[in-house]
């Protein structure tokens, strides 16, 4: 009863922080990106916001997929990375993500392409849903220079699949376990996105989940990210699937993390685990700054967020222009870039002290006392020489601590959505 009363003072302390502290300012104009360092190279995340499925938990910025509408995108999208690359940016790793980056794969891989003639890319990763599995397009992809495949499965549970309005159109649990199958060896890394806590989950469903990820298929990677909520979701969710019960997530967590590292899977991150090394979702982990393109993306660059539109007709108007989709941008202070500092290096297991007093001029360990007293008192860190590292309780805590991160995140996007007639505003009178 205390770790669940725990919990929940926690997750409503950092909601707190999140709607006082992550809010854009309203938009007035299109926003510059900042200058490049020229000595960085940096990752480039493309964003894909069309779907065949909206599926009902999802909040992330996707429309129903039209294929005319699609390659005029498309065609906005490689406009954006000439611009960024004439700005004086490099990249050397590429995230496609959506939405459903696949669901046009030839402009998805004329895109690919274009990025790779411009910038020597040593890793990409490429979102997809069960249904593309097997199909020639993702030898394609291969070929193209795909090192890593995400693919969307959320549950083989046909029930859950179900309510999730997932089965009609990606299959059954059993017809996706056997493209799975197929896959084997396909790319670098084949991951396989799950999602945990679902309000009709059982421990049995979950169990048989994780028996068939490791037993009867054996996947590279698998990540688990608990089921989130916001509110533009939230009466959907409730509609189709039920009302979320977060006092059962701390117990699933410790099943499927028993589990995965049981039967020879190290953590990539809290809710990422890995046979082999490679690439992982959380790219946002592994680099301080990365910059995103096309409507609905997000950038994280010189301590600040920035924005794009989430108007698609806007995008496309801006691109036209030569203009890119950035529209607005959210000042972090230095406290804030250190406390998301901590927040990304831990969600990895460990931080590195001497590199975090080196980023901030000796000011990290001396500015975040309260936070890391804290985090020491409770048992979720521990200090191991120059590293702080998670303790088995703190990697939960590190579950949570994200999940309402990336709560506040959508939320943004909620924020941005509703912004949508103010930007049609401002570009009608431009």
């Amino acid at each position: 009863m205390f770790a669940v009363n725990f919990d929940a003072l926690i997750g409503s302390f950092v909601r707190q922080y999140n709607r006082h502290n992550m809010n854009f300012p309203a938009a007035t104009s299109g926003t510059p990106l900042p200058a490049p360092d020229p000595g960085q190279r940096y990752l480039l995340y493309l964003h894909i916001p069309y779907c065949a499925v909206l599926c009902p938990f999802c909040s992330f910025h996707r429309v129903r997929y039209e294929p005319s509408g699609a390659r005029q995108y498309f065609d906005c999208l490689r406009r954006e990375i000439e611009l960024a690359t004439s700005a004086g940016f490099k990249f050397d790793e590429l995230y496609v993500g959506g939405g459903t980056p696949t669901v046009s794969p030839a402009e998805l891989i004329k895109t690919i392409g274009r990025v790779r003639e411009l910038h020597s890319i040593t890793g990409i990763s490429v979102e997809t849903n069960p249904d593309d599995l097997g199909k020639d397009s993702l030898a394609t992809l291969r070929a193209a220079g795909v090192n890593r495949l995400s693919v969307g499965v959320q549950s083989f549970d046909d029930d859950l699949l179900r309510e999730m309005q997932r089965l009609e159109r990606y299959g059954s649990g059993a017809e996706i376990i056997e493209r799975l199958r197929r896959m084997e060896g396909s790319f670098d890394t084949l991951n396989v996105d799950m999602i945990f806590n679902f309000p009709h989950q059982t421990e049995a469903t979950l169990r048989r989940d994780l028996q068939i990820l490791t037993e009867e298929i054996g996947v590279d990677q698998v990540s688990f990210y608990p089921l989130m909520t916001v509110n533009s979701t939230k009466k959907k969710m409730s509609e189709t699937m039920g009302r979320v019960d977060y006092a059962r997530e701390r117990a699933f967590y410790e099943i499927l993390a028993e589990h995965m590292q049981a039967n020879g899977y190290t953590r990539s991150s809290a809710w990422c685990f890995s046979q082999k090394p490679g690439m992982f979702d959380e790219y946002i982990v592994e680099r301080d700054q990365y910059l995103g393109l096309g409507s609905g993306s997000f950038s994280y660059l010189a301590g600040n967020l920035y924005s794009s539109t989430f108007s698609i007709n806007h995008y496309v108007r801006l691109l036209e222009a030569d203009k890119t989709g950035t529209f607005g941008r959210l000042d972090m202070s230095e406290r804030d870039q250190m406390r998301y500092h901590l927040l990304m290096q831990l969600f990895s297991g460990s931080l590195d002290k001497t590199v975090a007093e080196e980023r901030f001029g000796g000011r990290f360990q001396r500015t975040l006392w309260p936070e890391l007293t804290m985090l020491q008192t409770i048992g979720a860190v521990r200090n191991a020489g120059v590293q702080l590292t998670l303790t088995e309780s703190g990697y939960y805590l590190w579950v949570m601590l994200m999940r309402e991160f990336f709560t506040g995140v959508n939320n943004l996007r909620d924020q941005m959505r509703h912004n949508i007639p103010l930007e049609t505003a401002i570009l009608g009178s431009g």
